[in-house]
C-alpha cells in the first residue's frame, strides 16, 4: 500500500512548463497523467491510454518544478489521459493549492463520484463533451458514458467555478446537424463557454480516423449560427 503521507503516487506522463491555452486567462503549466478508460478513435495521445501504477517520486519532481515557478506561474492544470481516474489526484491538487497556484482540470466526466470530491478545490474545468446520447458510447468505446457525462456536467454547473465545455469533431462521428443539436442542448443546460475542435487526422488511435476529411471543415460557419447561444464560442 502506498504511503500517501509521503506524497501522492501519480503516474506523470508529461509536463508542459508554460501555456496560455490550457487555462483561459492564466499562465499555467500542465501535468499530464497516464491512463484513460476511453478509446476515442481520433485520440491524438494514444500513448497516454495504457494505465500504470504511479510512484511518489513522480509527483515530488512536479512539486520541485512548482517551487521554482512560484510568482511566475498562476495555475496548474491536470490533464491526461483522464486525470480523475487516479485516487491520489485530490492530494496532489491540495498540495499545489497550498503553494498558491490556481487549479484547472481537463476531464471527460467519466468518474462523477470522484469529481465531486475534487470540485471544492478547483478553479476552472475544461469538460470534454465527447458526443450526445446517441453517439457518445460509440465514440468513446465505453458504455454508460452519457449518464456519467450528465452527472458530471450537472455538478459542475451547480458549482461556483469557471467551466468550458468543448467537443472534438471528427467527420466519422458527426455531421453538422448532430453538432448543432449537441451545442443547443448544452446551451439549454446553462453552459456559457463552448469550444469546437476539428479533429486532426495525424497520430489517431484508430487508423481509420487518419484519413483526410472528404468534406471541408464546417465549424466556422456553424459557429456563426451558434455563437448567440453562448457568452463565448471558439473554434480551434
Amino acid at each position: 500500500m502506498t504511503d500517501v503521507g509521503s506524497g501522492p503516487a501519480l503516474p506523470v506522463a508529461g509536463l508542459t512548463p508554460l501555456t496560455t491555452l490550457d487555462y483561459p486567462g492564466r499562465l499555467a503549466c500542465v501535468v499530464f497523467l497516464q491512463g484513460c478508460p476511453l478509446r476515442c478513435g481520433y485520440c491524438h495521445n494514444p500513448h497516454m491510454i495504457p494505465p500504470r501504477r504511479g510512484q511518489v517520486r513522480e509527483w515530488r519532481e512536479v512539486e520541485s518544478f512548482l517551487e521554482t515557478r512560484r510568482g511566475l506561474l498562476e495555475a496548474v492544470v491536470f490533464s491526461g489521459g483522464e486525470p480523475t481516474r487516479h485516487p491520489h489526484l485530490l492530494l496532489a491538487i491540495q498540495r499545489a493549492r497550498e503553494r498558491g497556484f490556481g487549479i484547472g482540470l481537463h476531464t471527460a466526466g467519466s468518474y462523477p463520484r470522484r469529481l465531486s470530491t475534487l470540485i471544492p478545490n478547483l478553479d476552472w474545468v475544461g469538460l470534454d463533451v465527447k458526443g450526445g446520447a446517441a453517439q457518445i458510447d460509440r465514440i468513446t468505446g465505453r458504455g454508460r458514458q452519457w449518464r456519467q457525462l450528465c452527472d458530471s456536467l450537472d455538478q459542475l454547473l451547480a458549482a461556483d467555478l469557471a467551466l468550458e465545455c468543448r467537443t472534438t469533431v471528427h467527420w466519422r462521428d458527426f455531421d453538422e446537424a448532430t453538432v448543432e443539436r449537441l451545442a443547443r442542448w448544452l446551451a439549454a443546460k446553462g453552459v456559457r463557454h463552448y469550444a469546437l475542435q476539428w479533429a486532426r487526422p495525424q497520430q489517431c488511435l484508430s487508423p481509420s480516423y487518419q484519413q483526410p476529411s472528404p468534406i471541408a471543415n464546417p465549424l466556422p460557419d456553424l459557429a456563426k449560427r451558434l455563437r448567440p447561444l453562448f457568452e463565448t464560442l471558439s473554434v480551434r
